[in-house]
């Protein structure tokens, strides 16, 4: 099954990905990550204002399957949260890259992304290419 990773973003191996505007990240999960986590029935974010470490855990994401942690691409402070998803996280499944962002957090670094991985990294990774 091949799934869409957008050349403007970069991803961790633990499938989340960032996309970096300025000093402005959106920070979601892959395709391959929805398809993976199956039926998704619980989303918990931190709140707006809440500070973020990249590597370090931010919240959690749970299916029918597994509940998963969730991982910071970045280091900042949360300016916004998907509200909407809280509410209904299965819409995730519709369209990750587009209304199923997570956060979009204000950086303290826009270039420590530079060594997450690139679409075509992440793609081989995940689908073995």
């Amino acid at each position: 099954m091949s799934f869409e990773y957008p050349q403007d973003f970069r991803y961790l191996d633990s499938h989340e990905y960032v996309r970096i505007d300025g000093e402005i990240a959106t920070i979601g999960i892959t395709e391959f990550a929805v398809h993976e986590l199956g039926d998704i029935v619980f989303l918990e974010l931190p709140e707006i204002g809440d500070a973020l470490t990249r590597g370090e855990n931010f919240g959690t994401i749970e299916s029918v399957k597994a509940v998963e942690e969730l991982n910071s691409p970045v280091t900042g402070t949360v300016i916004e949260r998907n509200e909407a998803l809280i509410n209904s996280p299965e819409d995730v499944s519709e369209d990750p890259y587009g209304e199923g962002w997570f956060l979009k957090v204000r950086v303290n670094d826009p270039d420590e992304v530079e060594d997450a991985l690139t679409a075509d990294e992440y793609r081989a990774q995940v689908e073995g290419e």
